[in-house]
């Protein structure tokens, strides 16, 4: 077969630009794994614990590391987010909020609350 060269190519990621909701939808994915993942390190706390003094304090020098505490952040960010996405869908279930600029709108709304609920939440922490 011979390659038509007057044939259009389709978009790919560096021209196409993905709305707004979309980047939010595939965020609140991400988030579920993030906060899949860090009820793994709950239940590693909780053993911890439960462990004794000696496991106790492997696990408080383990969250000294910055590392950690961002992962930490991460995870509570992941929470927020997710919490307010699921306000969205809410908002959605009940039939609003479907044109495009009440979209964005909402999106905008909720990256907002799901950063001012982890900073407060950081601050009182």
């Amino acid at each position: 077969m011979a390659a038509n060269s007057n044939r259009p190519t389709s978009p790919h990621l560096q021209i196409y630009q993905l709305p707004l909701t979309g980047m939010i939808s595939i965020s609140h994915r991400i988030t579920g794994v993030m906060l899949s993942v860090g009820l793994l390190f709950v239940v590693y706390i909780l053993s911890a614990v439960s462990g004794g003094t000696s496991s106790y304090g492997q696990m408080q020098a383990m969250l000294g590391n910055w590392l950690v505490t961002l992962m930490y952040w991460g995870f509570v960010y992941a929470l927020f987010f997710h919490l307010c996405h699921g306000v969205r869908h809410l908002f959605w279930d009940a039939g609003h909020s479907f044109d495009k600029e009440t979209l964005d709108y909402y999106a905008k709304i909720e990256l907002g609350a799901a950063f001012a609920l982890t900073f407060i939440a950081l601050i009182f922490i």
